[in-house]
């Protein structure tokens, strides 16, 4: 389970240094609208999987993970150029 909790961190807080960057700087031009909506789709299946095997490095990870997926689609809804949401 160890393993499990450190791997998860590791992963989930690669996401941080992008949400504090587009927060401080009030820019998301260069951040695609879609890889964070994808990303949330895969970590709620990931989430659903770690209910179902009962597993909890995956399902507490996964929910921080889509939250912090989900401030970044935010952030580049509201900080973004209208022209460059098509990507």
């Amino acid at each position: 389970m160890v393993l499990g909790l450190a791997a998860g961190l590791l992963t989930t807080i690669g996401f941080v240094p992008q949400l504090v960057k587009g927060y401080r700087t009030r820019r998301m031009d260069d951040v695609s609208l879609v890889m964070p909506m994808l990303l949330s789709a895969g970590m709620a299946l990931w989430l659903g999987y770690g209910i179902m095997i009962d597993s909890l490095p995956i399902i507490f990870w996964n929910i921080i993970a889509i939250g912090l997926n989900l401030g970044m689609i935010v952030l580049k809804l509201k900080f973004s150029n209208p022209d460059d949401m098509r990507t």
